[in-house]
């Protein structure tokens, strides 16, 4: 499995590194969401989350499906809107900027598609904005993600333009609160590693540069397909006429372990990594539990299954649609991954939601848990 960019004739200059303050902005709400995904982030997610107004923090609840279980492309417009450089901005306003430019359709086509599974490398889809069976599929989809992305996203298909003023008031809020501060003291450093890697680029060639990118990116000896080791499929091209040329990594301090490739239709590819390395591995368990463990992840469909619940609560019903199984069959899977005490499962209303339990994954290695989370 594998995110290929498809790179023939691409000019080296075409090819960038810069960082993206909205799209660190991003993570850093991920990180706040999701601090069992970041540990190295411990000690800034729990000061942060403590700091926070009350009122900031019940507004980001309201739109955290956007961050919390996969990254709207909406934090990376400068790669999907039409006209622009196709680089990101110097500054957060300048990016937001940018997200004003998009308009209102692809706006939402971006934002929900976590709530629309297929939408990457499906041409897009029909817009909920113009099509019924669309918009009931994914306010039917958010509904499964709880109350609070269905009112969202309903409030979103009804009155687009007020919530992207509400959308860009919320991250200036968050800029305002405490992302300018953390973004004055990172960014150096950010910048710094995107001058090092151009010049990597420039002086030893792509497969020098990737290498010190990440470990799970290469490129074919004819260099015109980028690979991605991830648990995905998908396919973009960074020469398509129709939207443009060029390929941007984007560096983050707060991405560790995700390995991002935005490969949407009609959007330039992106590929937001981490910088820095690895926490060492934790100390392992028991033989007999560890021997559970592995035998439960064997399996390649519950592989699959753990990289959809290490990033959010899914429902059963999710799963079979967003992997082509039966209902029963994701039911069985589920079982031997309880039974091995890596998942655990609560009730949202009426429906029962499962979720990776992610320090007990992590015990297992670093390899594995990076594995999923790329």
């Amino acid at each position: 499995m594998s995110v290929t960019i498809d790179i023939s004739g691409l000019p080296a200059e075409r090819i960038t590194f810069a960082p993206s303050p909205l799209a660190e902005l991003c993570m850093a709400l991920h990180a706040l969401s999701q601090p069992a995904h970041h540990p190295r982030l411990t000690s800034w997610t729990t000061a942060t989350a403590a700091g926070l107004d009350p009122c900031l923090a019940e507004r980001l609840l309201e739109a955290e499906f956007l961050w919390r279980s996969s990254f709207s492309d909406i934090f990376m417009a400068f790669a999907g809107t039409p006209g622009g450089t196709g680089r990101p901005a110097a500054t957060l306003a300048g990016e937001l900027d940018v997200l004003d430019r998009m308009d209102d359709e692809q706006f939402v086509m971006a934002a929900l598609e976590d709530c629309r599974p297929g939408l990457y490398n499906g041409g897009g889809g029909r817009s909920p904005l113009r099509d019924p069976a669309a918009r009931a599929r994914a306010l039917e989809a958010a509904a499964a993600r709880g109350p609070r992305p269905l009112e969202f996203s309903a409030r979103l298909l009804d009155d687009t333009a007020a919530v992207r003023v509400w959308m860009r008031r919320l991250l200036e809020d968050c800029d305002e609160a405490f992302f300018g501060e953390t973004w004055r003291r990172i960014e150096p450093a950010q910048s710094a590693d995107a001058r090092h890697k151009t010049e990597v680029l420039r002086r030893k060639g792509l497969p020098a540069a990737l290498k010190e990118v990440s470990a799970a990116l290469s490129v074919d000896p004819s260099l015109t397909t980028i690979t991605a080791d991830k648990m995905v499929h998908g396919s973009t091209s960074a020469t398509d006429p129709r939207i443009g040329t060029g390929l941007v990594f984007v560096p983050t301090d707060f991405g560790w372990p995700h390995l991002l490739v935005l490969h949407a239709p009609g959007w330039l590819p992106v590929v937001h990594y981490p910088v820095g390395s690895p926490e060492p591995a934790s100390s392992p368990g028991s033989v007999e539990l560890l021997q559970r463990r592995m035998e439960a992840l064997a399996h390649p469909m519950r592989m699959m299954l753990c990289r959809s619940l290490a990033r959010a609560p899914y429902t059963t019903s999710e799963l079979a649609a967003v992997y082509g199984i039966t209902a029963p069959e994701v039911s069985r899977h589920l079982a031997v991954l309880k039974r091995a005490g890596l998942m655990h499962t609560r009730r949202q209303g009426r429906y029962s939601q499962h979720q990776l339990d992610l320090p007990a994954v992590a015990r297992i290695g670093t390899d594995f848990i990076e594995g999923i989370l790329r």
